[in-house]
Parts: C-alpha cells; sequence; structure tokens
C-alpha cells in the first residue's frame, strides 16, 4: 500500500501521539471525502450544466451556493454565453444578496455593489478590446476572454461576464471549473463537510486567470486577508448562534442584543486589525527604505 507523509505541526503532533489518535484511518477517510467532492466538481465542469440537476450534482454545496451557480448559468444563457465564467458566478453571489461571502467582503470594506460595477466594466472594457483585437492572435483580453468563457479562441464573450458565445452546450470555463475545485478544497482544509459561499469567495481569491479574482484581488481581497475573514465570520457566526439560542424571549431595552449582521461585521474587522496593521508597518517601511536610497539625479557632478 502507498504510504503518503502528513505533515503537523509540533503542537498538534504531540497531542495526536498523546491521544493515540488513529491517523492512518482518519486521513484515509477525508481524503476519500475531498476526492469524491473534487471529482463530483470535475463530472459537473466537462458535463453539460443543466440548473436541474445541481442538487444532484454539487450535493455537498449549500442551498444558498447552489443558487449562485444556477444564476450564474441563467445569466450566462440569457447573455448568449458558450460557457459560465467565475465573472458569471460572482455577478450571482452578488445578486443572491444574503450569503456568508458577502456579510465578510462587507466587513472588509469591499462593496459588494462596487464589484457588480467592476465586473461591468471589465466586461465592456475586454468587449471592446476583443472587438479592436483584429488578427492580433496573442494573449491579450480577447483571447483571455474567449478562455474564460469556455471558448475555442473566437469571441466568446468578456471574462465570462458578456459577448457572443458559440453554439454548444453550456459548460464552466477553465478558470470557474478550478474556483470551484478550489472551494472544494478550502472546505475540506477546514474540516467542513459542506461548501458554501465562503468557500466560493476563497476559491475566486485563489483562482489566478478568472475575472472574479481579478475584481477582487484589485478591490483588496488578497487571499491570506480574505481567508482570515472567513475563518472570523464563521467563528462569529457560531458564536451569534449560540448567544441568540441562548437568550430569553422576553428582554429589556437595555438587555436588547445587537443586529447579528454588525456584530459579525465587528467580529470580523477585530480579527483582522492585527493583520492590517501589520501591512501597513510594512508599507511604512518600504516606503521609507525608498526615500532613504539616493535618487539618479541627487548627486551633482555626475
Amino acid at each position: 500500500m502507498p504510504k503518503i507523509n502528513v505533515y503537523l505541526p509540533d503542537e498538534l503532533a504531540e497531542a495526536v501521539k498523546e491521544m493515540g489518535v488513529p491517523v492512518s484511518a482518519i486521513c484515509q477517510r477525508a481524503l476519500e471525502q475531498a476526492v469524491r467532492r473534487i471529482a463530483a466538481i470535475r463530472q459537473t465542469a466537462v458535463g453539460e450544466l443543466d440548473t436541474g440537476e445541481l442538487a444532484e450534482r454539487l450535493p455537498h454545496f449549500t442551498p444558498r451556493c447552489r443558487a449562485v451557480v444556477k444564476m450564474a448559468i441563467d445569466r450566462a444563457r440569457e447573455r448568449g454565453e458558450a460557457g459560465v465564467g467565475t465573472g458569471h458566478l460572482l455577478a450571482g453571489m452578488v445578486d443572491e444578496g444574503s450569503n456568508l461571502a458577502l456579510h465578510v467582503l462587507r466587513a472588509m470594506e469591499i462593496d459588494p455593489a462596487h464589484v457588480s460595477r467592476e465586473l461591468e466594466r471589465l466586461a465592456i472594457r475586454e468587449e471592446g478590446a476583443a472587438g479592436e483585437g483584429g488578427p492580433d492572435g496573442g494573449g491579450g483580453p480577447a483571447r483571455r476572454s474567449a478562455a474564460e468563457a469556455g471558448g475555442t479562441g473566437d469571441d466568446a464573450g468578456p471574462a465570462g461576464l458578456a459577448g457572443a458565445g458559440t453554439a454548444g452546450a453550456m459548460r464552466f470555463s477553465g478558470p470557474a471549473a478550478a474556483a470551484l475545485e478550489l472551494a472544494v478544497t478550502e472546505a475540506t482544509a477546514l474540516g467542513h463537510n459542506y461548501v458554501g459561499c465562503e468557500h466560493l469567495l476563497l476559491g475566486f481569491v485563489a483562482e489566478p486567470d478568472g475575472a472574479a479574482g481579478q475584481v477582487l484581488r484589485a478591490l483588496g481581497a488578497e487571499p491570506r486577508l480574505t481567508r482570515r475573514a472567513v475563518n472570523a465570520a464563521l467563528a462569529g457566526y457560531v458564536h451569534l448562534r449560540a448567544q441568540t439560542s441562548a437568550q430569553t424571549p422576553v428582554q429589556g431595552a437595555a438587555g436588547a442584543p445587537a443586529d447579528p449582521m454588525q456584530a459579525l461585521a465587528a467580529a470580523v474587522s477585530r480579527q483582522l486589525q492585527p493583520l492590517i496593521a501589520r501591512i501597513e508597518r510594512l508599507e511604512r517601511r518600504a516606503g521609507a527604505g525608498s526615500a532613504a536610497e539616493p535618487g539618479s539625479g541627487s548627486r551633482s557632478g555626475e
């Protein structure tokens, strides 16, 4: 039987040894689940998309996450696309309106409405570039647009968001399939038995080529920062649910709980502050170092 090494932090390794945890059995079980989920995503990515079969094809996705995928498919069809890109998926996430990923973005001071505007702006810009491309044939915006929308080199729509699609079955683009697979990986890494919109958000920012990742990273949703925000939001959500269930039905005005979403945003902001402060310190040091270097015109006589 092949052997796979598993690396653990020192403290966790000591705890595993002390408790006598059956590492092989647990790892096998976790890997089996991960393989099944990723295989389901890949089968869905290569097959024709049918909104009526999403529950069967994506059983581990939450109802909201499946709703986002359905909205993305519908959007692509309405726009005559050949494929569903990450731009469609991100637009569907924004349009759904009530998922945890949007609360994470707001806590990171990224307005979902701004995300929608940037997606449309990217679509318009790349549509214009595709129209002006001529016989370029290079790796410019027109070619990236076709790749994102799942085309074969024809203009299949800018960044998987808008444009004229080609005839054929509706499928996920390469970047969209990769983002969905990354979402499954993120959920597995967090120990979750479901895939939600928060995991899909992490998939977007980790996937390098799609329109969704380009837009989100440009607005400040870097992978490390977003992952920390999602972890804080999940921890805050569990805490808020516990608090809500423990509350008595009748409370005085002084004891009335704050708005849960505001409390969740505050919890995420508190978790992000140390990381943001560290980034700002590094930026200040980098700026000070650049200012200290002599400029090319600062020496006389040269």
